[in-house]
């Protein structure tokens, strides 16, 4: 099967069922066909600084889309900007109030503490949130967690099922300790700590697609929607994000 036709075909009424996506009409009335000549122009040749995508104080060049090609990592770049979208999303439809990160604040929080941190929400109310979405960076992986302020939990999600709750409890502190100045008593024993176990949530099948796989565990759970998807979604998975970032639209 070519990659051109992987998008089209993937998206049949059994996978838009399984993964539940693009069972609504298109947006633009855009077809499946100029979809992917759109994925398909965005994979080719190109400067590799074209600024493809501009928003949210963050620019997606060309070089950087191609991290969705294949089975190349998915870089900070394209993930700051997906974790965007579905904050965006939620604002405009009524889901869950939303806060992403930047996949730079952990790397910053371990290496410097809390006052490395403390003026990256300078702001926003972190606790009038429903969920607070962390992307985490582990050198090699990547891997997500997510405060949830309604249940006050936090929840740990890796494709590979390694456990976080070191990384969790570190997370919890360091916004527990955003609202001091607020003089809130917040007990981080309040919390409930989880790691997700590799029954609990979809599996990478390969070492490529962690990226890809917290991202869609982000929009899932911000849409408060149970995963459906599977490794076997991850190449359409990838195209998707593509035109949704090239549109700054998600479907």
């Amino acid at each position: 099967m070519s990659p051109e036709s992987y998008l089209t075909d993937l998206v049949s009424a059994e996978s838009c069922s399984q993964v539940g996506v693009l069972t609504s009409p298109f947006p633009f009335n855009c077809s499946f066909q100029a979809m992917e000549r759109e994925v398909t122009a965005a994979f080719g040749k190109g400067k590799p600084d074209e600024i493809m995508s501009s928003a949210f104080k963050l620019k997606v060049t060309r070089e950087d889309i191609h991290t969705l090609k294949n089975l190349h990592w998915l870089n900070d770049e394209i993930i700051n900007f997906y974790m965007n979208l579905l904050v965006e999303r939620n604002k405009k439809e009524g889901y869950p109030a939303a806060y992403a990160f930047s996949t730079f604040f952990y790397p910053k929080l371990i290496s410097g503490g809390y006052k490395a941190v403390r003026r990256w929400t300078r702001g926003v109310d972190l606790f009038k949130q429903d969920l607070i979405i962390v992307p985490i960076h582990l050198t090699v992986h990547w891997a997500l967690v997510v405060i949830d302020v309604r249940r006050k939990t936090i929840t740990y999600f890796d494709s590979v099922a390694q456990k976080g709750d070191k990384i969790c409890e570190s997370i919890i502190v360091s916004n527990c300790s955003v609202n001091e100045k607020r003089n809130l008593e917040l007990s981080f024993s309040e919390w409930i700590l989880h790691s997700m176990e590799s029954h609990e949530i979809p599996q990478q099948l390969n070492g490529s697609d962690c990226g890809v796989f917290i991202c869609k565990y982000a929009d899932y759970i911000s849409r408060d929607k149970p995963m459906t998807f599977t490794q076997n979604h991850m190449p359409y998975f990838r195209r998707k994000m593509v035109w949704e970032i090239i549109h700054q639209q998600l479907l």
